[in-house]
């Protein structure tokens, strides 16, 4: 992969890839295509792309020389760091930072906090926020990235208890969610999912979570679900294309 100096002078064209859903991979690229539309359409002298990590080798198909590649992941962990760079060995590629690491989501996800305890008649301050998140057995990036998201939004929240449950590591999300059911029950309650996608982690395992603690909050969509994504990634790519924001690989 090469430096940030040989960035493309013609017509630029961006790859948004994502995990994808192995088990059942279609809906998963079908989701990510309408948001590669989604961003093309506010990006009209771009060549807007998405591709899957589940869609086997979809993302060097779709890939040409000199393509910005945009990680539609929550932390710069092993898929981004390992997997992604070896599916693109031997193309000529800029790989950006992680959805997750953008410095402007925290801000999103917090208006996003106020809008539904609006809707619900809550106080934000007196509502309780469970940050869902994967988390990771093979490294420790994953829940370093949500710990940082949480403690950005705590910066904003001020007053507002916050904390975090992993799908894949300590503390798990039943245990978070148990200990604001035992505490403070009646105190209202919002789950986030610290995630791009919605998976069969957040379809299945954030639920059974939440319903095996007894939690009697609700879910709110996905952060990667949020309607200012689309101009969050565009205003990504053209940073990237102006110079910074380029992770060398």
């Amino acid at each position: 992969m090469t430096s940030p100096h040989a960035l493309p002078t013609h017509r630029p064209t961006a790859i948004i890839t994502a995990h994808g859903q192995p088990s059942d991979p279609v809906p998963q690229e079908r989701a990510l295509a309408e948001l590669a539309d989604a961003v093309a359409s506010l990006m009209p002298e771009w060549d807007i792309r998405s591709a899957t990590l589940a869609m086997s080798d979809r993302l060097k198909q779709v890939t040409p020389e000199g393509a910005l590649i945009y990680p539609f992941f929550m932390a710069n962990g092993w898929f981004t760091s390992s997997v992604l760079p070896r599916r693109l060995q031997g193309h000529n590629v800029h790989l950006l930072p992680p959805f997750g690491l953008d410095p402007s989501l925290p801000d999103l996800a917090c208006d996003a906090l106020a809008l539904a305890c609006a809707a619900r008649g809550w106080s934000l301050s007196q509502t309780r926020i469970l940050l869902a998140a994967h988390g990771s057995a093979r490294g420790p990036k994953a829940a370093e990235a949500a710990e940082t998201f949480a403690a950005a939004m705590r910066d904003r929240l001020p007053g507002t208890t916050l904390a975090t449950g992993y799908v894949e590591e300590a503390p798990r999300i039943a245990e978070t969610a148990r200990v604001f059911e035992d505490t403070t029950p009646a105190q209202p309650s919002l789950c986030l999912p610290f995630f791009a996608q919605a998976g069969e982690h957040v379809r299945d395992d954030i639920p059974d979570a939440l319903a095996d603690a007894g939690f009697g909050g609700d879910t709110l969509p996905v952060l990667g679900a949020l309607p200012q994504v689309p101009q969050l990634i565009a205003n990504a790519l053209n940073t990237a294309l102006s110079g910074p924001g380029i992770m060398r690989t």
